[in-house]
């Protein structure tokens, strides 16, 4: 490593080599991939629930979208229900004399209900013609042929029944039936026994059977294959019985399978642990907790109407929807989650407090970040309003900047963010409630102690409102730029507290920021950011003390080394190290990135010359290299700020796509998981060596391990806001033409 003169007599003659403004709209010459927001599948879950006593057995739908769950004491239908907010599943009282009869089978025939009792199969379709007597007293699986012909069993025998053939009554070698289905195809139904499958065909009543080594659970026909669970596992047989069994395939999120059907060329599979469903190929998405079902042990699953999917578990039931929907159309989703329970006080605010999830019964929370959060929602609607001109987001711009400009004015200190505010009465219930200070106002309280996330944050939105608006909004945002570099610079590089202390984290002094060993994030995130800072509040005020502080601490305090430090270099402090290196460099801070980045905006867009931007090119781009396994939205498009080809567009809209609507802090499990590759234990926490999509794995802010593999105690009891996790992501894509407008076809 060069020694420090050297470094300097190198560095001096590049950074003055110009201090001309190169951020003009005519530079951005380079041409960046487009992602055409074209409709995809949303999937979502709509649940109702149950009581013990229903023991359920079978769900489906008919062709009127009725759905029927048959339990032991008879049929249940849905009632109420809608996303978010749960239903129920009552006895349906619909047809009275079913209530008399011992159904035990349930199924779809011509998308139609047909019941099998301890009598015969009927129905109340077809003007209830169809019944057909029988003499299994106890039969409970009942599967349709192709023109009333029916196939039920008692778990022992076979009969036949049809309206136009002779019945037909039989067994299997195997003994242990355990389940029925029928091929189209190949007309024939075929029947799974514990150690067996065969064939009934019921053009001459011939049964075909070959056995097989492990126990089986479920069963399916798809194609040319029939596809067989285990407890620990599944495997193919040919259709025609024909070939060889293939291997017992195991890698699968849960391999003890006790449901597996065929919707729509994938496999779906129910297990004690969630469901999962397979595709063409070979991909798996994993359906577990109570963002998707009422509990984890699956019974049953069944396809319903307009893709729906059905999943009965012992708790109650799920229906997966899949809705055609563009980016566009989610963004308008979340935009009314946001406005309909997710500001306070101006502030984007999280819900808490939920009972049993109801998003109806929550309050909204104060935060140590309450600037942060709030930032990132308003460059979102600063872009959104940029792009569409809404009116609507220029209001939430409006609502919003009035609560950060209210950071700086509700505590006496010059120049300094508060963290929040809240109405006084209720300190002792609030985060952190030491923290707190008392207003000259006995109506107001406010919170103190801001840190370096929260200043990163407010410059950051102020330079995206002052670059971007041209009402009111810009100066005001240019103000508390220089209002909050002001107090900065005055005080030596601290936000100085109420008691004339700099608080924990908002220090960028050299004497702070360079006692730390050079592997230590914190030395090159704290330069990394007030260079960005010092450059926006530069570029905006033209004040010439801002560039003068930069160069200072570029060319006099190792700054420009420390933020072009490569992140392979980023690691634990050494054993010899202070308490306060070790304890900064345990793990990666992953809130280091979320400050990184919204600080790249400044320091790639307002670099001081045109060599500086090159350098801070290549730095950003060499954090984002070590930053794609998480695949993070923004991430990703905030590096497509610095102009650059590759940024993994694909990714950052596979963020956008398969993030859950459903924000709720459900627990999410997935290290029981046995289709994951696990990885051994790094600097990084990286877990598995691929990224989970977002809807597998817990609702989290930018500033989290996206490879963290559990939660558990979340129990639905706070709902986070989309203003920041996924609505500035989608409005920067769409502010730096990334990402399309919504098209019905991609160009």
């Amino acid at each position: 490593m060069l020694n420090r003169l050297y470094f300097i007599f190198l560095l001096v003659p590049f950074l003055f080599l110009s201090c001309n403004d190169s951020n003009s709209d005519a530079e951005k010459s380079a041409t960046l991939p487009i992602y055409q927001d074209t409709p995809y599948l949303q999937d979502y879950s709509v649940k109702y629930y149950f009581d013990s006593s229903v023991s359920p057995k079978k769900v489906f739908e008919d062709r009127n979208g009725v759905v029927q769950v048959l339990g032991k004491n008879g049929l249940y239908r849905t009632s109420a229900g809608q996303f978010l907010v749960d239903g129920t599943l009552i006895p349906d009282n619909t047809y009275r004399p079913l209530k008399d009869k011992s159904l035990n089978g349930i199924s779809l025939f011509q998308d139609q209900f047909v019941y099998v009792d301890d009598k015969a199969v009927l129905s109340n379709a077809w003007a209830g013609n169809l019944f057909l007597p029988h003499d299994l007293e106890n039969a409970n699986l009942l599967e349709p042929g192709s023109n009333f012909d029916f196939l039920i069993s008692d778990g022992k025998e076979l009969q036949f029944l049809s309206k136009d053939k002779a019945p037909w009554k039989g067994t299997v070698e195997d003994g242990n039936i355990i389940q029925i289905r029928y091929g189209h195809e190949a007309n024939v139904f075929w029947i799974l026994g514990k150690k067996s499958v065969s064939t009934f065909d019921a053009s001459n009543n011939q049964i075909k059977t070959i056995k097989i080594n492990n126990e089986a659970t479920s069963f399916d026909v798809v194609g040319t294959k029939l596809y067989i669970g285990t407890q620990k596992g599944y495997f193919t047989v040919d259709s025609e019985l024909n070939g060889k069994p293939s291997d017992l395939i195991s890698k699968l999120p849960v391999p003890s399978i006790t449901w597996i059907e065929g919707i729509n060329e994938e496999i779906w599979f129910g297990s004690d642990e969630g469901a999962y469903r397979m595709d063409i190929d070979g991909d798996f998405n994993y359906y577990y907790g109570k963002r998707w079902l009422p509990s984890n042990k699956v019974v049953h699953i069944s396809s319903g109407q307009k893709g729906r999917v059905h999943i009965l578990t012992d708790n109650g039931l799920a229906q997966i929807h899949f809705d055609q929907m563009t980016l566009a159309d989610k963004a308008a989703f979340y935009e009314k989650q946001v406005r309909d329970r997710h500001i306070r006080l101006g502030f984007n605010a999280s819900l808490v407090d939920l009972k049993n999830g109801d998003v109806n019964s929550g309050r909204l929370d104060d935060s140590d970040n309450d600037g942060l959060w709030t930032s990132m929602y308003l460059a979102s609607q600063v872009y959104r309003y940029k792009v569409t001109g809404n009116e609507e987001a220029l209001k939430n711009c409006y609502e919003s900047m009035e609560a950060m400009e209210r950071l700086f004015t509700i505590n006496d200190v010059p120049g300094f963010p508060s963290r929040s505010f809240e109405r006084s009465g209720y300190i002792e219930s609030l985060h952190d409630s030491n923290r707190w200070q008392h207003t000259d106002d006995p109506e107001w309280d406010w919170k103190s102690t801001t840190s370096s996330d929260e200043a990163i944050g407010h410059i950051f939105v102020y330079s995206v409102m002052a670059e971007l608006l041209e009402n009111d909004l810009r100066e005001r945002a240019i103000t508390l730029i220089d209002t909050l570099m002001g107090h900065i610079v005055k005080n030596d590089y601290y936000l100085v507290d109420f008691d004339g202390k700099p608080t924990t984290w908002g220090k960028w002094n050299p004497e702070y920021v360079n006692a730390r060993p050079t592997m230590v994030g914190d030395r090159k995130i704290n330069s990394s950011n007030i260079i960005a800072m010092l450059q926006t509040a530069y570029h905006f005020t033209q004040k010439e003390v801002y560039k003068e502080k930069a160069f200072d601490l570029m060319n006099n305090h190792g700054y420009f080394e420390n933020l072009m430090r490569p992140m392979s270099e980023i690691g634990k402090a050494p054993e010899d190290a202070d308490d306060w290196s070790k304890m900064l460099s345990e793990g990666w801070n992953h809130s280091d990135d979320e400050m990184y980045f919204l600080g790249y905006w400044g320091l790639y867009r307002y670099a001081l010359n045109d060599t500086l931007k090159t350098k801070f090119k290549e730095s950003i781009i060499d954090h984002w290299e070590s930053e794609r396994p998480e695949k993070d939205g923004a991430w990703n498009l905030l590096t497509a700020v610095c102009e650059t080809q590759n940024f993994d567009l694909d990714e950052a809209a596979w963020y956008l796509r398969e993030h859950p609507m459903d924000m709720r802090s459900w627990d999410v499990k997935n290290s029981h998981r046995k289709d994951l590759t696990l990885i051994e234990p790094n600097f990084r926490d990286q877990t598995t060596e691929k990224v989970l999509p977002p809807d597998e794995r817990q609702v989290q802010r930018h500033n989290a391990n996206m490879f963290r593999l559990d939660r558990t105690g979340g129990d639905g009891s706070e709902e986070y806001s989309a203003g920041d996790i996924w609505l500035l992501p989608y409005w920067l894509g769409r502010y730096l033409g990334v990402i399309s407008e919504p098209r019905l076809t991609k160009e």
